[in-house]
């Protein structure tokens, strides 16, 4: 068994052990498996936040956009720190309507503010449509991350089984509170790989980053201009992308109940100012990506730049590091989506199809059993069809922006029913689907999502306005 296999597996194994400790003591409720008991102070919400933020895409996406598109891949660091901004003013009132009416998930936010079951079952619908093949995409990358980072000592499928197995124990045994635990453990290993890479490669091979991006300039005169090494991502789409993503950020299921998990409003807004030290680390990635493009030029596949430039330079304890590191970034937002789906599933499809009242023990042992079969489907979707839901995927983003107006409107404006959101979400979606699966994605040089959130906040603004204008401020048919 070789040095870096070892080093991974131990990365996986210590993880999972600490993730079923991470328990703690007495019966596990409701309430603590999905947010953790509202206790979690600015330290545990800053790395379970970021653990859900900074996934395999930290290690493959971004680096591999950095080699092969160049100056788009810029947006990842705008998006992100407008999405703190807004988390800054949008998060406290949720939380507080949260803590007041003991909220779970997301749909039971606009189920509370809108008193809609149409608009929180679409909204549940869409949320675990989009949740489940990110939950893939992490799978898939995590796969790569082992069997690339230990030299093909264990597959990728091997990889893939092993790692969440020990995932789905610990989210079924320690709800949110093992995952906080796992992300500490990702976060740290995370930040210091990422470190030393990030300097050490062009150091290593330039003498330094200036004289690395320097070389880089010389070679590929344009890789850092729009619109860098491609044809339709202009200026336009990167704003667009920039304010759709920004928008979108928190609007993702998994989001909400990290922010559920605060143990007050306070620990929200000290969260959001000291979030965006986060892009540091993105930065250094992107460098990994400009010196792989210069050292291993011509990659089939440029999201594995980062590994193998890693696995070429690096001894094979360290490689195994870098390894064990991604793994666990891997497990942590794959964690995260899968107690929040089976979350959704349980509490807001399942129990509204029952007759009758539905307990917390009910809930909980429901919602234990569908992240077992959600668990099924993405790991069945990793191993034999990985390749099958990109348009989707791409989607999920996209589609999941759309929830923005609802959700800002239902915070900030009083007189808003459930009518006009439901009406924009359905353009907003409508426009995303189509653009994207007819082939139109950009669109007149900006994102499909961006155009899908305009006709979106258009669409729920005019119905307002109409609705207001008669005087009737009520519903759709629910």
């Amino acid at each position: 068994m070789t040095v870096p296999l070892l080093v991974i597996l131990a990365f996986i194994l210590v993880s999972g052990i600490v993730g079923i400790l991470g328990r703690g003591r007495g019966e596990m409720s409701l309430e603590q498996w999905t947010v953790g008991g509202r206790r979690f102070g600015v330290i545990l919400v800053w790395l379970l936040m970021a653990g859900e933020i900074y996934t395999t895409f930290t290690f493959l996406g971004a680096s591999g956009w950095a080699y092969s598109r160049g100056a788009p891949a810029f947006y990842i660091l705008a998006y992100g720190t407008i999405g703190y901004i807004i988390s800054f003013f949008l998060l406290p009132p949720l939380w507080r309507m949260a803590k007041r009416l003991g909220l779970h998930t997301q749909p039971d936010f606009f189920l509370a503010r809108y008193g809609s079951p149409a608009l929180t079952g679409l909204v549940a619908l869409v949320g675990v449509v989009s949740i489940v093949p990110y939950l893939q995409l992490q799978l898939a990358g995590l796969g790569m991350i082992v069997e690339i980072a230990s030299g093909g000592a264990i597959s990728s499928a091997v990889a893939i089984v092993l790692a969440f197995a020990l995932t789905v124990a610990f989210v079924y045994t320690s709800g949110l509170k093992g995952i906080a635990w796992v992300a500490i453990i990702k976060d740290v290993t995370m930040i210091v790989a990422v470190a030393v890479i990030g300097i050490g490669l062009p150091t290593m091979y330039f003498g330094g980053i200036g004289k690395m991006l320097a070389e880089l300039m010389r070679q590929h005169p344009a890789h850092l201009t729009f619109p860098g090494g491609t044809t339709t991502m202009g200026v336009g789409w990167v704003t667009s992308t920039i304010l759709l993503t920004g928008m979108g950020f928190y609007c993702w299921p998994h989001m909400f109940a990290s922010a559920f998990s605060a143990k007050d409003e306070r620990t929200i807004r000290r969260n959001a100012v000291i979030m965006p030290l986060y892009q540091i680390p993105i930065l250094l990635v992107f460098f990994v990506g400009f010196t792989a493009l210069l050292v291993l030029p011509g990659l089939k596949q440029p999201d594995t730049a980062l590994l193998s430039l890693v696995t070429r330079s690096y001894p094979g304890w360290f490689a195994g590091f870098v390894g064990g590191a991604g793994a666990v970034t891997a497990m942590v937002p794959a964690s995260m989506l899968l107690l929040v789906a089976s979350t959704l599933v349980a509490k807001n499809l399942y129990r509204p199809l029952r007759r009758g009242e539905v307990s917390d023990e009910h809930l909980m042992r429901a919602s234990r059993a569908f992240m077992l079969l959600i668990a099924a489907v993405a790991l069945a979707l990793a191993l034999w069809s990985p390749n099958e839901l990109v348009k989707l995927l791409i989607f999920g983003y996209d589609g999941i922006a759309q929830f923005f107006p609802g959700i800002v409107l239902g915070v900030f404006v009083r007189r808003i029913t459930a009518g006009p959101v439901i009406l924009g979400l359905l353009a907003g979606e409508a426009v995303v689907i189509s653009l994207i699966w007819t082939g139109h994605d950009p669109f007149m040089g900006m994102n499909a999502g961006f155009v899908g959130l305009a006709v979106n906040g258009a669409v729920t603004l005019t119905a307002r306005a109409i609705a207001g204008s008669r005087g009737d401020e009520s519903e759709i048919e629910n």
